[in-house]
């Protein structure tokens, strides 16, 4: 799998990232999720895993030609907004070691492959945007 970078939102020590790949999928890199409270609230499949990162790091996708990174539903695979503006983005656990390769990843964060359809299905105006429900 190829990866084209699109953007990141980074403070020192943290690097959420949004990854455009050639499977017409996005890879989103975060913080890995532990807290017991979250991911009782969810349903994780085998093989997929939980990743944090703030809601901003959408506005990137504009670098794909979409027209606005404004995520304006919730739903699969963003799956909550916390309090602090982050999302919790669940999807398959990235394996494929060409892409893992080419990604700089603390221990303490994984990323997750979603269709690109999913994402830009979240960006489609239907009414207000309802973003802002906290976890």
């Amino acid at each position: 799998m190829k990866l084209r970078f699109l953007g990141k939102n980074s403070t020192p020590g943290d690097s959420p990232t949004l990854y455009a790949s050639d499977q017409d999928s996005y890879v989103i890199q975060g913080w890995k999720v532990y807290a017991r409270d979250l991911l009782a609230r969810l349903d994780v499949p085998d093989g997929h895993t939980v990743v944090e990162v703030p809601i901003e790091l959408f506005e990137h996708l504009v670098k794909d030609g979409v027209p606005s990174g404004v995520i304006r539903k919730l739903a699969a695979p963003i799956m909550l907004v916390t309090e602090e503006g982050t999302c919790l983005v669940q999807g398959p656990r990235m394996c494929d070691s060409e892409a893992l390769g080419c990604m700089r990843m603390p221990d303490y964060e994984t990323c997750v492959e979603v269709p690109r359809s999913s994402i830009i299905a979240l960006l489609e105006e239907n009414g207000e945007s309802d973003h802002q429900r906290p976890a």
